[in-house]
């Protein structure tokens, strides 16, 4: 996966460390600023007063404009931060090139039809893991962490309903483009696009590149009781990326996955489905069991039909 070329000494091997915390910084300022500017930019755009931020970020406000706000800062200080971040850590700082042309040339309806049939897989397999994985309980003598985890996960998760109670089509929309689009493109591009090739050349070694960069991934959205399976997405995207050599993939994968619980949540609003976002029992363990079944199969045509349009190239 020789896409992220550049030969400024911030990126050798033996930076690595100034590399990575630059890197940090730059995610993070940004994300900053442009949450900020959004926040600024609420009681002009939606008429929300300052003084209603906290009960609008505590899942509280009853303002009508509430939600579509709320998905506006996240969208401008989430997925576009993260993609603002990406160029500027690429473009700037590391002056690399993402080869473009060739990643697009990459891309094929072969690929992309394997890339449906992996997510399947993925999304049927996973729920076994965030089964699990909500069900964790830590020793007693980390009792108080397990307790101060759970109250987040229940803060979070309130967030999450809030964002997601859509009320109309725009709400739904608008879902779709924050929660799908925007954080598949933005997220893809940072953790797939610019810290898993700068990992794979500091370790010598593509899939500890992945596995690293899938466990800072689901490490930065602080949620320990669906950690794992968001690990082993991150971990299906980059190797989506390291087979093809192209983001294209990656960035559709997560835009699917995405998507698709956005839409089961707005479909169960509407009565057309039954489904509870908090419900973690969605899927039986054969089910699952195809599901990585499919997954694995999936994957590995995906890696013999790269190698081909590879060498066609």
């Amino acid at each position: 996966m020789d896409i992220y070329k550049t030969q400024v000494p911030i990126t050798t091997k033996s930076n690595w460390l100034l590399s990575i915390v630059v890197m940090v910084l730059v995610t993070f300022g940004v994300l900053i600023l442009l949450q900020g500017l959004g926040l600024l930019l609420l009681p002009f755009l939606f008429g929300i007063p300052l003084e209603e931020l906290t009960a609008l970020f505590t899942a509280e406000s009853e303002h009508p404009n509430g939600r579509m706000a709320f998905l506006f800062v996240q969208g401008l200080g989430g997925g576009l931060g993260f993609y603002v971040a990406a160029l500027l850590i690429s473009k700037v700082i590391d002056k690399a090139d993402f080869g473009w042309q060739q990643q697009m040339s990459r891309f094929k309806f072969m690929g992309f039809a394997l890339t449906l049939v992996i997510m399947t897989g993925s999304v049927l397999f996973n729920s076994i893991l965030i089964d699990w994985n909500a069900k964790i309980i830590l020793p007693e003598f980390l009792s108080e962490l397990e307790q101060m985890m759970r109250s987040k996960e229940d803060e979070l998760m309130a967030l999450t309903k809030y964002l997601t109670d859509f009320e109309n089509v725009g709400e739904f929309l608008m879902g779709i483009l924050v929660i799908g689009v925007l954080a598949g493109i933005g997220e893809e591009f940072l953790f797939r696009g610019v810290l898993q090739p700068k990992l794979q050349l500091f370790t010598g070694n593509a899939h500890v590149a992945i596995w690293l960069s899938a466990f800072i991934f689901s490490a930065i959205h602080f949620q320990f009781y669906g950690f794992f399976p968001r690990m082993v997405l991150g971990a299906i995207f980059g190797y989506l990326y390291l087979y093809s050599g192209s983001l294209v993939y990656p960035i559709i994968g997560h835009i699917l996955n995405n998507t698709f619980t956005v839409v089961l949540v707005y479909l169960n609003k509407l009565g057309k489905l039954e489904f509870n976002i908090e419900e973690t029992e969605q899927v039986s363990v054969p089910i699952a069991l195809l599901g990585l079944v499919i997954l694995v199969v999936g994957l590995r045509l995906f890696k013999e039909k790269s190698q081909i349009i590879g060498s066609d190239g």
